[in-house]
This record gives structure tokens, C-alpha cells and sequence, in this order.
């Protein structure tokens, strides 16, 4: 039994190409989610022989979706870091910069996690607006709770969201209301929720909902938690690993005065340069491959060369970073560097759901560092490369979807819509009926006899160009009522026509 998805597709091919096919016509296996073969080019008078070639003659037994004019199928987005405790202060506190911020607004609020009916009040609600935003994958950075955690796990496997889903770690530098009592504590309550999320699902190869290692970051961590971290890290390389890193001036130095003279000594025969930040997760084994690093705004040259050899990956953060006064990450240069990035909302540093907006402002971040490397002397972006130039559509749509898979080190499994891979998929509608007024529906360009291209065109490239206008008018001015369905694995789970 299969879902068949017939009309506009739009996936990722790299950071710098994405695939516009105006009458694709997409497989999915209904019991496993799993995409079975896509054609990209069909025409309503090939369809029945297409289905014919794949061995579909009687459809009875299998679903067809028809995509009207102005939707098309794209990937879910992958939101990389998000704080699920703060969403109710979304909005709040925006007068502070990062250590401000967090002693007045979010130690409070996340204190109010230990009752385990509060969290599952906002939960609820969390949980659901952020499927209904069209993101499929979500890395969440809970509070100190165990029960909390658990619940949340709960409720986003209910859901049927990928997810991973991580308690925090912090044992120190908080006020006394909200920080853990010891490095054991600490680690039990983490080993305690790591083995109940992966009771969720008794088949690890089918599980959704992954567990993720999570301290906070270096500053929250005595060197005895960070110890007993690495030993289970070291003990679990599948288990993935997300924290923050670089975020704001304060806090590099603070972390660099922290573990000034403490940090283990290096494997032997390895040397260690001069104290950096990133350079601490290092020296307790936390950075590799399937390590987030949030924010990573002012890396030094020597930690990006460490977080590339590492293979970890860069969760860009540019709601948060402007709304705390962080600042703006170099991301070309990471990119250039051959460096995994996925973008991330930051809620409540950052102040919307919608990966919409971790886009939107990905865009204008990058024009700001154009901005400013454009004013240095003899300065002379690489003709080939990312750094000092905007981002374009290509790579912010790869940055949120593939990107962001990539960085969650499931890139094999999801992030793009290509046979073989999970049917983690929306179905984007742009009609001005869809109550969105800030987005030109494609009913009105129809209507009016907008075309966009050049009318010395073909038929098939006017309306690729079509579809790529589309794509673009929904990045940037799109919300969460064009998004009329979200699957997960194949399975119906959100959008404007979901029923719970």
C-alpha cells in the first residue's frame, strides 16, 4: 500500500542547487514511510502510464494526493536548538544580553518545570504549535527535571515528531532554586531518562525520539560533572550531544577564567593549545560527530579547525543572536570550511517557532557580514565560496532541512526528498484564502496574469521559474498557515488540515 503525491516538488540538491520539478510524482510506502521512487517529470497524460511502469495499475488499495495550483511537497525543517521549558517567554526579556537574560527571565521560568502538571500543560501546547510550523525534526534542550523531560518525551512521540530530547545538565552558576545537587545527581537523573526515551520504542532502528546528552554549557558545569559527561559519552557513541558555544564576549571569558589550569590532561602523545571554549567540550570528549554546538558566534581560528576535525556541527541561532546582542556568526566561513551548519530557532533567545524566521533572519545576518567585510581594504570574497557573501535560497533551504539533518547526524535518513529516505515532508499551500495577508497567493498571480521569467521562455521553464518564486515568497513571507500538512515517516501529523 502506498501514498502517491502528484504535482510540485522542491528538494535540496546541495548549498548551492535545490530541485524545481512543477509535475513530480512521489511514491511513499504507507507501512514503512519510507519514499519508494520519485519521478520528476509527469504529465497528467503519463501519470496512468507511469504508476504502469512501477507496477500500479489498480490504485484502489493506495492513496492519491493531488497538489492544486500554488502547493508543492518540500522536506520538513530541522530545527537544531530549541529551548521547549522558555516558550512562554517568548518576547520577554529582550532588554538583556545572554547572562542577564538568563538570572532574570529563564532560571525563573524553568524552575517551574519541577511540577510535573505545569510542564505538561505547556507541553502540550508547545509541542503541537511547533509540528503545526512545519517542523518535522527538533533537537529540544529541556530543563534539570527528569519528570519533565519524560513527559515531554511523551508527548512529542504521541505526536509522532522526530525528535531528540535531552534534560539538562548544570550543577553550578545558577541560583540555588534551580541548579542540580551534585555531579551524581546530575548524572543518574541523565542515565534514568536516556533508558526511558529509548523504551518508547523497543525497535531502535524505527525510534523517533532519540535521547541527546545536554549540558548547558561550560560555565554551568563543574569539571566533575563534565568528567562524569565524558565518561558516559565515551561509554555511548551513539548518543548525541548538544550544548552551547560562543555565544556572547561575557561568556567566553568567563569560561576561559573557569577552567583556566583545570581542564584533564591531553591523550598522550597529543598537545593542546592555547584555552579556548570550544577546546573545553574537547578536553572532556564531547565534540564529535554527533555534537550541536549552538550559536558559535565568535569562534576563535583554532576552534574552527578543532570543531571541523571533530566533525561536529553548528546550530545558527540569528533570532537569538540579534535579540540578545550576541551578534552575527560568520557562517560562510564555516561552510567554506567544510563545516556542518542547520539553523535553529533559540526560542526563548529567539522569539518566534517558525523556522520561517530562523531563515528569514539567517538571510539578513549573512547580508550584515557581507556588509561588513565589504568594507575592508582589499578585502576580495572567493569567487566559489560562501564567506562574505549573502546566503542564497539554495543554501538557507538546504541549511534548514538538509543542513539541519546533517548537523543531527541524520542526514542519511532525512532532510531531502529523494528515494530511500524517510517521507519526512510539507505540503506548502500559497492562496490567499489561507488567511496569511502578509503572501501574494498564487490564485491572484493566476488571476491577474503575473508571470515571473522571461516570456521568451518554454511552457516548462516559465513554470519552473514559477515554482522557484513560489519557494522563495514562502521563506520569506510565509507562516504557519501555508503549511497545510506535516509528515513525519510518511504519517499525517500536523498542518492546517490536521484533526487531532
Amino acid at each position: 500500500m502506498f501514498t502517491l503525491f502528484y504535482g510540485a516538488l522542491i528538494t535540496p540538491k546541495s548549498l548551492t542547487e535545490y530541485t524545481a520539478a512543477p509535475q513530480a510524482l512521489v511514491c511513499v510506502s504507507k507501512v514503512s514511510g519510507v519514499i519508494e521512487w520519485i519521478e520528476l517529470d509527469v504529465p497528467s497524460s503519463a501519470f496512468e502510464d507511469t504508476l504502469a511502469k512501477h507496477g500500479l495499475v489498480d490504485l484502489q488499495d493506495h492513496e492519491v494526493v493531488d497538489l492544486k495550483h500554488g502547493e508543492f511537497l518540500m522536506p520538513g525543517f530541522i530545527d537544531t536548538h530549541l529551548h521547549p521549558c522558555q516558550v512562554p517567554n517568548a518576547g520577554s526579556g529582550q532588554e538583556h544580553e545572554l547572562l542577564d537574560w538568563l538570572k532574570h527571565y529563564t532560571f525563573p521560568l524553568e524552575a517551574r518545570y519541577k511540577d510535573g502538571s505545569f510542564a505538561k500543560r505547556v507541553y502540550t501546547e508547545v509541542v503541537r504549535r511547533i509540528v503545526n510550523a512545519g517542523t518535522t525534526t527538533c533537537c529540544y534542550f529541556g530543563s534539570l527535571h527528569e519528570e519533565a523531560n519524560r513527559i515531554l518525551a511523551e508527548l512529542v512521540h504521541a505526536a509522532g515528531q522526530r525528535a531528540f530530547v535531552g534534560k539538562c545538565n548544570m550543577d553550578r552558576e545558577a541560583p540555588a532554586f534551580y541548579v542540580e545537587p551534585s555531579p551524581d545527581a546530575s548524572l543518574h537523573s541523565t542515565l534514568s531518562l536516556i533508558s526511558y526515551i529509548r523504551g518508547l520504542t523497543p525497535d531502535p532502528s524505527s525510534a523517533l525520539v532519540q535521547p541527546v546528552l545536554t549540558p548547558r554549557f561550560a560555565i554551568a558545569c563543574t569539571p566533575d560533572l563534565l568528567s562524569k559527561l565524558s565518561a558516559l559519552a565515551l561509554s555511548d557513541p551513539s548518543l548525541t550531544i548538544q550544548t552551547h558555544v560562543s555565544e556572547n564576549h561575557s561568556e567566553i571569558e568567563y569560561t576561559k577564567v573557569l577552567f583556566k589550569d583545570v581542564l584533564p590532561p591531553p591523550p598522550h602523545g597529543e598537545t593542546r593549545g592555547a584555552l579556548t571554549y570550544a577546546g573545553v567540550y574537547d578536553a572532556y570528549n564531547l565534540l564529535r560527530e554527533n555534537t550541536v554546538l549552538a550559536h558559535a558566534v565568535h569562534l576563535e581560528e583554532e576552534e574552527i579547525e578543532l570543531i571541523h576535525r571533530r566533525k561536529a556541527g553548528v546550530s545558527h541561532c540569528p533570532t537569538s543572536n540579534f535579540n540578545l546582542r550576541s551578534g552575527c556568526p560568520k557562517i560562510g566561513v564555516l561552510l567554506d570550511k567544510g563545516i556542518k551548519v542547520g539553523l535553529g530557532t533559540d526560542v526563548s533567545g529567539g522569539f518566534s517557532l517558525s523556522m520561517l524566521t530562523a531563515i528569514q533572519h539567517a538571510s539578513v545576518a549573512s547580508k550584515l557580514v557581507t556588509l561588513h567585510h565589504g568594507a575592508l581594504p582589499g578585502h576580495t570574497p572567493a569567487a566559489d565560496g560562501f564567506a562574505s557573501k549573502q546566503l542564497s535560497i539554495p543554501t538557507l533551504l538546504y541549511l534548514a532541512t538538509q543542513g539541519g539533518a546533517d548537523v543531527c547526524n541524520i542526514g542519511a535518513r532525512v532532510g531531502s526528498l529523494v528515494p530511500g529516505k524517510a517521507f519526512d515532508a510539507l505540503v506548502v499551500r500559497l492562496h490567499s484564502d489561507a488567511g496569511n495577508p502578509g503572501i501574494w497567493g498564487a490564485d491572484l498571480d493566476k488571476e491577474l496574469c503575473i508571470t515571473r521569467g522571461d516570456v521568451k521562455e518554454s511552457e516548462a521553464e516559465v513554470r519552473k521559474h514559477e515554482l522557484e518564486g513560489l519557494l522563495e515568497r514562502f521563506l520569506f513571507c510565509g507562516d504557519e498557515r501555508n503549511i497545510k500538512r506535516v509528515y513525519v515517516q510518511g504519517r499525517f501529523i500536523g498542518g492546517t488540515e490536521f484533526q487531532a
